[in-house]
């Protein structure tokens, strides 16, 4: 067990297939929770069965509105309920904005933004008085470091996250005004040395922003008062506070979880 006990919950992670939110997933499993893997890739089902008996894979497209749906009937359905929603699910294609593909920049705004507010959606709805899963709940946006700094090759995914932070005040204030008793919170992790952030300091150095990956990296490590990289733990325990009772007086915040980077 972690430090967070979240024995009885149910939740369901976006994009939890891989990376980061795999990582989410693994957490709040590990914490007590009954997990609903929502993923487009087919090895999320490997996740779900990894994790054990009792969790669940939901193919899943974050954009489409009728997929939301049947992913939350889906889960309440499989686990008995919906407690937690972590709207993970993201694209970050690089690109300098001279040079930017109108189709990859929707690609990104589809996923990362109109992802998020379908997510928001299908979530009060589900978690609201009356709703299948009645009771309220938490909604977790991942946002990232990258929407509170300028750093260069990454304009349009800076551009979708600061969206998120903003989604996450104005439903954090709804869900209040509106009684139904869903706290709205989003989560800014620093920059983590996984697939995507490999790729991101392959991608800059091949734009000649840097000149290699690894000046890539340690200009991050630079702007960061910490010192170093994130790593996975430093954001699941931030990820699983804001999951957890210990943060039920946090409503509307963006957790900065980056090392200083982007204060």
């Amino acid at each position: 067990m972690t430090a967070y006990d979240l024995t009885g919950r149910r939740a369901l992670v976006t994009g939890g297939a891989q990376g980061l939110g795999e990582s989410y997933a693994r957490a709040l499993s590990a914490s007590g929770a009954k997990v609903a893997i929502a993923d487009l890739q087919e090895r999320g089902a490997e996740v779900a069965a990894d994790l054990g008996e009792g969790h669940h894979f939901v193919k899943h497209d974050v954009t489409d509105d009728a997929s939301w749906q049947a992913a939350v009937d889906s889960t309440v359905g499989a686990l008995g309920g919906l407690d937690i929603i972590i709207n993970n699910a993201g694209v970050e294609i690089t690109s300098l904005i001279a040079d930017i593909d109108p189709a990859e920049a929707k690609t990104m705004l589809d996923v990362n933004v109109l992802g998020t507010v379908l997510g928001l959606k299908h979530g009060l709805r589900a978690m609201r008085p009356g709703g299948p899963a009645e009771g309220g709940g938490t909604i977790i946006n991942v946002a990232s470091v990258a929407a509170t700094i300028a750093f260069p090759g990454i304009s349009v995914y800076s551009a979708t996250k600061s969206a998120i932070d903003r989604l996450t005040r104005v439903a954090a204030m709804e869900s209040g005004k509106l009684g139904y008793g869903v706290r709205v919170n989003c989560l800014f992790p620093g920059l983590v040395p996984n697939e995507m952030g490999a790729g991101l300091a392959n991608d800059v150095s091949e734009l000649d922003l840097f000149e290699s990956p690894e000046a890539a990296v340690q200009a991050v490590v630079e702007l960061t008062p910490s010192g170093r990289l994130a790593e996975e733990q430093d954001i699941t325990d931030a990820l699983l506070f804001l999951a957890s009772d210990e943060s039920r007086f946090v409503n509307g915040a963006a957790l900065q979880v980056d090392g200083g980077m982007g204060m």
